[in-house]
């Protein structure tokens, strides 16, 4: 799975450690994510969008 999580970062300004807060997750769990070795729950792939006020399909990538 890919995801645009460090896109959407950048846009905002936003360390790994400042999203990891706003999510309740450790930072480690953010560069997990965005290097894509870690699949989120669907209650955090959730927080995440609505951090960015999107939707989750436009954060995570879903591979075939």
């Amino acid at each position: 799975m890919d995801t645009r999580i460090r896109e959407f970062r950048a846009k905002m300004n936003m360390t790994q450690a400042q999203l990891a807060e706003l999510v309740g997750v450790r930072r480690e769990t953010i560069v997990f994510l965005e290097k894509g070795k870690y699949n989120p729950s669907l209650k955090l792939a959730h927080d995440v969008a609505k951090v960015f006020d999107t939707t989750i399909d436009e954060i995570f990538i879903f591979d075939d």
